[in-house]
């Protein structure tokens, strides 16, 4: 039985799938599900210098985010926890998932195609590649 689930939400309209597909499985009565999202890092921060202290430092306009995963959290039956980070998403939802020991993790895919694909990258694609747990990936409806 899984006992960690790590269930990455993106904001976007999958959300809902994905939230369907942690409610669909079978989970242990001291099961922990992880809700985590990744604010991507801008680009005018990347070229900051790290070790000095930024004036200007990231302010989150999404904070609706937050919000929405605590709106999820307390409609699951199971103990939750939320992570939220900045940073590259695949690497950090990798990251999260190590801190965790998850024995699953659940990601939406946008289902891009194509030269979006290579152009913006498929977070969920490398998530698969390099996660040390198995990975479910809830694609869009057609």
């Amino acid at each position: 039985m899984l006992k960690n689930v790590l269930v990455a939400l993106d904001g976007s309209e999958i959300v809902e799938r994905v939230i369907q597909s942690l409610n669909d499985l079978v989970l242990a009565s001291d099961a922990k599900v992880i809700l985590c999202h990744v604010f991507p890092t801008p680009v005018s921060e990347r070229e900051l210098p790290a070790d000095r202290p930024q004036t200007e430092s990231s302010k989150f306009p999404d904070f609706h985010i937050e919000k929405q995963l605590l709106s999820y959290k307390e409609k699951l039956s199971f103990n939750s926890e939320l992570e939220l980070a900045t940073g590259e998403p695949a690497v950090e939802i990798i990251r999260i998932a190590n801190i965790y020991k998850a024995d699953l993790i659940i990601i939406g895919s946008r289902g891009l195609v194509g030269m979006k694909r290579i152009v913006l990258g498929s977070v969920s694609t490398q998530v698969v590649e390099e996660a040390n747990c198995s990975v479910l990936v809830v694609k869009p409806t057609s």
